[in-house]
């Protein structure tokens, strides 16, 4: 969805986009294999536009965290580094190729499962997950923030969107003793989900938080959010597994 989303933003005045699919062999002695891939199976996810494209110098920052060329307010700079985190935590690679006024290729290899994957099948009913209390979500990336706000309404939750900490902040003043959870992003602009957390405890001691993120490993390690009690869904994830843990969450005694 990011790569995509990158590719509409690159082509302002339309174009075509192209998405392939494939199975690919990278060998020891593969030519297209980067010296820290591992050989194997892969299954290759090319996105491909025909847009403004980027020259080598901003290629060499599109992965960094809040790095983007838009204009203040039509984007956060996270789009590509958490895409680049979801295929890392995969055991996977990207590779780019741009050139400017010719468009961009994000090639997306993941690692091929070779047999079936077996996981364990674990049945909960909707009413398992859902429930009538008021959940405020915090997530700078609208696509996100809409997703989880549909997703948790269908489950019974009513739901209060916050496109930033300072957003959250009023809101949760405006419903003080109204909100049940907060659901937040770890890595925003401005003010992380830590932080927001303690600022939003200052006002309610006893507030329940759920931290999201596509960071994996040290990124998100080093604000906290892997410490023991920590309450932290990794993206991506479905409804179900939204619901899951907010359920949780809510069902849980406070320390």
């Amino acid at each position: 969805m990011n790569l995509v989303v990158n590719a509409r933003d690159a082509m302002p005045g339309g174009g075509e986009l192209t998405i392939e699919i494939s199975s690919v062999d990278l060998g020891a002695s593969a030519s297209n294999r980067p010296a820290d891939a591992p050989p194997g199976h892969y299954i290759l996810l090319s996105v491909i536009d025909n847009g403004v494209g980027m020259d080598e110098a901003t290629r060499s920052h599109i992965f960094e965290p809040f790095f983007t060329l838009k204009e203040t307010g039509k984007g956060t700079g996270l789009g590509l580094s958490t895409a680049q985190g979801i295929v890392a935590q995969s055991g996977g690679f990207i590779e780019v190729q741009s050139e400017i006024g010719r468009g961009s290729a994000f090639r997306v290899f993941l690692p091929r499962a070779d047999a079936p994957v077996a996981q364990p099948c674990e049945v909960r009913s909707v009413m398992d997950l859902g429930g009538r209390e008021t959940v405020l979500l915090v997530e700078d990336q609208p696509e996100v923030l809409r997703f989880a706000a549909q997703a948790l309404a269908e489950f019974g939750y009513r739901t209060l969107s916050a496109g930033g900490p300072e957003e959250a902040l009023a809101t949760f003043r405006r419903e003080r003793g109204r909100i049940d959870l907060v659901v937040t992003d770890v890595v925003m602009p401005g003010m992380s989900g830590p932080r927001l957390a303690g600022a939003l405890e200052e006002l309610c001691p006893n507030v329940k938080v759920l931290f999201i993120s596509g960071f994996t490993g040290d990124e998100i390690a080093r604000h906290g959010v892997m410490d023991e009690g920590v309450r932290f869904l990794a993206k991506p994830f479905t409804p179900e597994q939204l619901a899951a843990k907010v359920r949780a969450a809510l069902d849980a005694q406070n320390s």
